[in-house]
């Protein structure tokens, strides 16, 4: 006897197989539709497009036997005539390919290719080395101008760099510079600046002031050899006394960083002695350009009113109308694509303002660094989204730009290498000895002190921002320029060495801040 519930078990089991095979058949028969009707199309439209140009070759041949006709009663001469022609026209097409091979778009892409990868082969080599990828940075700069393969091979550094190029690629790295010194600037914590202690502003600020005095006597020693003929001697030893007093906040930061010791006692102290020290002397460049541009004492001290106003605006206004928009958005909302669009926009006005005022494009960019506000991670957004950019792709191209204004072989006799040696020697001592002995009056350890005076001694890429703009006031002539690029390199590469160095000479490793018994 048939169970009666089994069998409508077997039926409702039956019944959605026939229902999956029926769908698939349908899906199948669409599917075979669809390639159906896009094969037609195909073939309709090929085949019109082949009847089009075999109407259009019928014209050809009429033109063909006309041309012949008119061949046939020409002079014998006329062949060899039409195979110059035809020879004549292949060269044009090489010489058209190479004409575009050189127009300036395509030297610009070429320029940024070899610098780009120069620069992270040399930068991965200094890595393994101990130093920072971006002195690998600074130093394919130098390679790739007149120091290096300009001697070696000059037609391959003409043929990469031609001078009309130059301008373009120096436009390039300027808006690099303005973006890398807005993320500069957003690095920077004024709140916890205040905060410090009485040892930030000292070490700091006779960090500055040694290095300033012994830029000034130095200055005062070659200004009658080295200076340009048309600088007068205020400006000169002003702007050389600033560039030595400088440190370079974000190599040291990333020195601490490969090293493990940004969370460290004596790590702390010193970001926060660079971040002193970068603020105070950006406001000494500020006055020395105002007082280089301007035309008397008149217009310098209009220049630096105007901007005080500008920094007092942005510090004091605008910080606070910039928390207030931020309160009013959402977190995604200011985590958005967009906002990194708005906020390049306000970098730029920023830039243009200092610009405008008589300083340099740089210091605007710096302010809306600083006013940007920190809530909901908006900072952070905005470095990885605006400074891995500007850091990775536009930086190495003023260092190349930088490269391609040094020129070590100006340096030909041994008078400019002794003054090379001594505004080395000169910056080391009055920025690492200074340091040192300011830390040390602040009861740390002479361990310790002298840990932070090497870090403070690290110049690198602001130095380099530095001696530019003086470069392109005519404050600095080609000599000078090339001996100060030297000392931002030699300054910047003693460091790593020199923190590991104390690192292996002392037992202990945390490099704590310990006061003197």
């Amino acid at each position: 006897m048939i169970d009666d519930g089994a069998a409508h078990r077997g039926a409702s089991d039956y019944r959605p197989a026939v229902g999956r095979f029926r769908r698939m058949m349908i899906s199948t028969l669409l599917m075979r539709k669809r390639v159906l009707v896009y094969v037609l199309t195909l073939v309709i439209l090929g085949t019109a497009t082949l009847l089009m140009l075999r109407a259009g070759t019928s014209l050809n041949t009429s033109r063909l036997r006309s041309q012949n006709a008119a061949d046939a009663g020409a002079p014998a001469g006329d062949a060899r005539t039409r195979g110059r022609n035809a020879i004549s026209a292949q060269a044009d097409i090489a010489s058209k390919q190479l004409k575009d091979s050189r127009h300036p778009l395509s030297i610009l892409l070429l320029q940024v290719i070899a610098i780009l990868l120069s620069a992270r082969v040399v930068g991965a080599l200094l890595r393994k080395a101990g130093q920072p990828s971006v002195i690998g940075e600074m130093i394919v700069g130098i390679l790739l101008g007149p120091s290096l393969l300009g001697v070696l091979w000059p037609s391959a550094m003409t043929f990469l760099f031609p001078p009309q190029s130059l301008d373009a690629l120096g436009l390039l790295s300027q808006v690099g510079l303005v973006i890398f010194m807005f993320v500069v600037g957003m690095e920077l914590d004024v709140e916890h600046l205040l905060g410090k202690g009485h040892a930030v502003l000292l070490v700091s600020h006779v960090s500055i002031l040694v290095p300033f005095l012994l830029g000034t006597v130095f200055s005062l020693i070659i200004y009658s050899y080295a200076a340009p003929p048309n600088i007068n001697f205020t400006a000169f030893a002003l702007f050389i006394s600033v560039a030595m007093s400088i440190t370079a906040f974000p190599v040291l930061a990333r020195i601490l960083k490969e090293r493990n010791m940004s969370s460290s006692s004596l790590g702390n102290t010193a970001l926060a002695c660079a971040a002193v020290n970068d603020v105070t002397a950006w406001c000494l460049l500020t006055v020395v350009i105002a007082i280089s541009k301007a035309s008397g004492l008149g217009g310098a001290v209009w220049v630096i009113f105007l901007t005080i106003i500008f920094t007092g605006l942005m510090l004091f206004v605008v910080k606070g109308q910039l928390k207030r928009i931020a309160h009013s958005y959402s977190k995604d909302a200011l985590g958005h694509n967009s906002l990194v669009t708005v906020v390049l926009i306000f970098t730029f006005v920023c830039a243009l303002c200092t610009e405008v005022i008589g300083i340099h494009a740089l210091f605007g960019a710096f302010l809306a660094g600083v006013v940007m506000p920190a809530r909901a991670g908006m900072r952070k957004f905005l470095t990885e989204r605006v400074g891995v950019f500007a850091t990775g792709f536009l930086l190495p191209l003023f260092f190349a730009f930088t490269g391609l204004r040094t020129q070590i072989g100006l340096l030909n006799d041994w008078t400019s290498w002794l003054m090379c040696a001594g505004v080395i020697v000169l910056a080391v001592a009055g920025k690492l000895g200074g340091s040192m002995l300011a830390a040390r009056w602040t009861e740390m350890n002479w361990r310790d002190s002298f840990s932070l005076g090497a870090l403070m001694n690290t110049r690198g890429l602001i130095e380099l921002i530095v001696l530019n703009i003086g470069y392109d006031l005519g404050i600095l002539s080609p000599r000078i320029f090339s001996m100060m690029v030297c000392m931002a390199l030699v300054t910047t590469c003693m460091a790593s060495p020199l923190i590991g160095w104390v690192g292996r000479k002392s037992k202990s490793s945390s490099f704590e801040l310990v006061p003197v018994r």
